[in-house]
């Protein structure tokens, strides 16, 4: 970074600079060109992968795993789970190709600790237990312990396959932002339904096919919740991150300050120039958050010094909604997978059903009608996404429009030149679970009925 740069986010921001540079940055408009995916796992004993893993044991494979000739980013999450990150890529193609050699990689490292790799959405047996002690998730713990168990559970005990897509043209039509951010926001239900891979906890049904979306239903609203739908895009997520909580206020050393109940925007006002209020930055119609921020258990925490853009920037990151948009839109609601490369079933329908424009536009016109059964509450707390998270394909509204959603991305694969390996694969799926009126949950539920090697809750996982 230039030291102009740097001088620039070291600076106080205004209420009115916050507002226009979030409006900059959230849809970078054009045409869809790349795509990316973020795989996270959680990473288990490969004997008994039901057992909680030592922590130590898991500190000496992350060394190992440091060390490798990765072209994608390693992180880990809070509980020690694995997220994989390659570059965005120029086809479906190639991401799958780059995700799949870091994988073996990965994979063949982590053997030789006796670990693998499993795909839940939700830790299956074990408490959520943070392994990484960094201060951001010391913060992250506190603010989210406030609520209740949710955050821990977010944090330390979850895993999905996220899918990266260019955010679209600015003009509408079906590729056009507009319409694709929509589209996430009605699909994503389809998709939490079709891939719901996380009914139990404690090795127990939850009564929710996708825990891990109903656990993160029940994160704060302010931060969770996607923005109130509007004619534009930009001014409702402007309004969004403005009006939500803060979850901490970084500093260099010692703890970072965990406020309550205090909005970006309040953050701004309290303690520097908020500027006054205009058609483009509107004051809030109600008391920002009020209904979002954590209950308060104590005496308010001082602020200690006014916000900064890189404030704004890391508050953003702090922001949990089903679709998040960062330039491009990150589509945050699908359960990891069971198997090796069942990731890439999901990848695939996502990308052919954003990205080839006559799936976008069949695929619209089969979850339009799904806005009805949503109502006007936003994801994922309205009635539709709850129904996704727990009944899955057999809600025959749901189970209709995932069988559209599958045809137009079956149809759409060979034209974006999928390969025959990754089209059989998104067949077989569609066979084995979208006709069927099931989802990767319902055979984890079978087995606990009739339990076999090979099963998915045994965690050596057959599928692939």
């Amino acid at each position: 970074m230039l030291d102009e740069d740097r001088a620039t986010t070291a600076r106080a921001i205004s209420e009115a600079d916050a507002w226009a540079h979030v409006q900059a940055i959230c849809f970078k408009t054009g045409p869809p060109r790349r795509l990316g995916v973020e795989l996270e796992f959680l990473v288990r004993d490969a004997h008994a992968p039901s057992r909680p893993l030592d922590r130590d044991r898991h500190s000496t494979a992350v060394a190992d795993l440091r060390s490798l000739p990765l072209r994608s980013p390693l992180t880990f999450e809070p509980g020690g789970q694995l997220e994989l990150s390659p570059p965005p890529a120029p086809s479906l193609t190639a991401c799958v190709a780059e995700a799949e050699a870091d994988l073996d990689l990965v994979r063949t490292t982590l053997r030789a600790h006796d670990l693998t790799l499993v795909g839940h959405g939700c830790d299956p047996y074990n408490p959520p237990v943070r392994f990484l002690d960094q201060p951001r998730y010391a913060a992250m713990e506190a603010y989210f312990d406030r609520r209740g168990p949710a955050g821990r559970l977010m944090m330390c005990s979850s895993a999905s396959v996220q899918v990266c897509v260019d955010a679209g043209y600015e003009e509408p039509g079906p590729l056009g932002f507009a319409r694709r951010w929509r589209l996430a926001h009605l699909l994503g239900a389809v998709l939490v339904a079709a891939f719901a891979n996380s009914p139990l906890r404690g090795g127990r049904p939850t009564g929710w096919r996708s825990t891990r979306q109903a656990n993160w239903a029940d994160l704060d609203p302010g931060r969770s919740q996607a923005p109130a739908e509007a004619r534009d895009p930009r001014t409702a997520w402007a309004a969004y991150v403005l009006d939500a909580p803060v979850m901490c206020v970084r500093c260099d050393e010692g703890p970072w300050t965990v406020p309550t109940g205090v909005s970006f925007r309040q953050w701004i006002r309290a303690t520097g120039d908020h500027g006054a209020a205009t058609s483009a930055n509107p004051a809030p119609s109600h008391p920002p958050d009020t209904d979002h921020c954590p209950p308060d258990t104590g005496p308010g925490t001082a602020l200690p010094r006014p916000p900064t853009r890189e404030d704004l920037d890391y508050h953003v990151s702090t922001l949990f909604p089903p679709v998040r948009p960062r330039g491009h839109l990150e589509l945050r609601m699908i359960d990891a997978q069971s198997g090796d490369d069942a990731w890439r079933v999901p990848l695939a329908v996502t990308t052919a059903l954003f990205d080839d424009p006559e799936a976008s536009e069949r695929v619209y016109r089969a979850v339009k009608p799904l806005a009805e059964l949503a109502g006007p509450h936003p994801p994922p707390r309205n009635p539709l996404w709850r129904t996704a998270a727990r009944d899955a394909l057999t809600d025959p509204e749901l189970h209709a429009a995932a069988l559209a959603a599958f045809a137009a991305a079956r149809e759409a694969l060979p034209r974006l030149g999928a390969s025959p390996r990754l089209q059989s694969a998104v067949a077989d799926f569609t066979d084995r679970y979208v006709a069927r009126g099931r989802c990767p949950a319902d055979d984890v539920l079978d087995a606990l009925l009739d339990p076999r090697p090979g099963d998915p809750v045994s965690g050596k996982e057959g599928r692939r």
